[in-house]
């Protein structure tokens, strides 16, 4: 079956090389260290070093208290962390800050896997959550590198999905040396596709081990002076396509009961930013780039945006002179189209609404808003967080919604009650503290293995 799928992937390769040039184009940090996505990173990578993947910035964060781990316990070992998407690089960037080296994981094929083990020559790959290259963890088993796949999971519709290719996966699963997974149901579904049930430990997530830094507390308190410390504030995060416009639908509503309400809008993806601003344009609000608030401050995705018509929505620098961070009073909309800032903007406001909810995409870490301590909703599109999704809504520590209609109302019923509020809030907590302990498990294992 391995070889059928690698010729399969030949035969997709001009489908492959046309995805990833339409994918360039809407976001040009693609094109930046291209050859690595084949595998030809640097040759000056210390040999024997501890080797981390994180598809994108969910995966860089749950991974950073285990990256500082290993960088406190292990000195003698090099760091290197692969990431598929240019905001998952910039993240790592961020936290790390030269701490540990970074490259883009190779694509899937035979060679551009031999290329990259060759010159990053690990001694233990760490791969977070569930990436299954059957290429990959094959060269892995051949080089001897041992592969331990933390913080899986397994949705039962991820799992129907794989389902039709076991024959092909349930030998790369078997190669790998060791699974810690969220909850007992993916650790089930895991054996189920192939992997050996005694390479499988259920250790809880990983994403109630998350802290938000003493400096992100500060710098929320901060932008929250900026944005008008009297003023509500209910912040979307991590919205996709489709959601933005229920969101403006339940805004509408809420503006008529509270005129000063302020609306933090941040997307997912940094190629929509652009075009989530110019979708609350059009709908009549004042909007703001966060960007442009902070002038040279901004670390931003996308920093060349084509404001064109927009410009005198865009109130930008003109009224920010004074105060970096400042919003203008009138801004109705502020887009956050800076990387790595969505802990602290969610700890800056007093509602959060998690995306990815609204839409079947599967939702987002909800947990970020009970870090930080604020009240946190999201939709009924929950499937890959079903199980943190269900602690919250069983503990009053979260509320889903399942349209526009109970958005609005769940979201004006908290804005207009702060007991209320600190009540989620506090439940969050005690949810967090409960579940931790997945941190200090994946540590005693990967500890175990570097000591060998």
């Amino acid at each position: 079956m391995l070889i059928l799928y690698r010729l399969f992937l030949y035969l997709a390769a001009p489908w492959v090389a046309l995805s990833w040039l339409a994918r360039a184009l809407r976001d040009r940090r693609y094109f930046e260290r291209c050859p690595q996505r084949l595998g030809f990173i640097a040759r000056d990578l210390p040999p024997g070093g501890v080797w981390i993947h994180a598809v994108s910035v969910g995966e860089v964060n749950a991974a950073a208290p285990l990256i500082e781990h290993l960088l406190a316990r292990h000195p003698h070992k090099a760091i290197l962390v692969t990431t598929m998407t240019p905001t998952g690089a910039e993240r790592v960037a961020r936290i790390f800050a030269g701490r540990v080296r970074h490259c883009y994981l190779p694509y899937d094929y035979p060679g551009a896997v031999r290329r990259f083990l060759a010159r990053a020559a690990p001694c233990l790959a760490l791969v977070m959550e569930t990436e299954i290259w059957p290429n990959l963890i094959a060269a892995c088993a051949r080089r001897r590198v041992p592969m331990f796949c933390v913080n899986v999971r397994l949705s039962k519709r991820s799992l129907r999905g794989y389902r039709r290719y076991r024959s092909l996966l349930a030998p790369a699963l078997r190669s790998i040396d060791r699974f810690a997974a969220q909850n007992r149901a993916d650790a089930r579904r895991l054996i189920h596709l192939g992997a050996r049930a005694d390479a499988v430990e259920v250790t809880g997530s990983l994403k109630f081990d998350i802290a938000l830094p003493p400096e992100a507390i500060e710098a929320a308190r901060e932008v929250r002076r900026g944005w008008g410390a009297q003023r509500p504030v209910w912040l979307a995060g991590s919205t996709h396509e489709g959601e933005e416009a229920q969101i403006l639908d339940a805004f509408a509503r809420l503006k008529k009961q509270n005129s000063a309400l302020l609306l933090v809008i941040a997307p997912r993806h940094p190629q929509r930013f652009k075009r989530v601003f110019r979708l609350c344009v059009r709908r009549g609000y004042q909007t703001e780039l966060r960007s442009n608030s902070l002038g040279d401050r901004a670390f931003s995705g996308d920093r060349g945006h084509d404001r064109g018509g927009d410009r005198g929505r865009d109130h930008g620098r003109d009224n920010n002179a004074g105060d970096p961070g400042q919003l203008n009073a009138a801004t109705d909309i502020c887009v956050a189209d800076t990387m790595g800032e969505l802990p602290m903007l969610i700890a800056a406001a007093d509602v959060a609404f998690i995306g990815g909810s609204l839409v079947p995409v599967g939702g987002h870490n909800v947990l970020e808003a009970s870090v930080a301590g604020v009240a946190v909703v999201f939709g009924s599109h929950m499937f890959n967080f079903a199980e943190i999704a269900d602690q919250l809504v069983q503990h009053a520590a979260g509320i889903q919604v399942m349209n526009r209609n109970e958005l609005a109302e769940v979201v004006q019923r908290l804005l207009a009650d702060p007991h209320l509020r600190s009540q989620y809030a506090t439940h969050g907590s005690a949810l967090l503290k409960k579940n931790r302990g997945a941190l200090t498990k994946v540590r005693a294992f990967v500890d175990e293995q570097l000591t060998r």
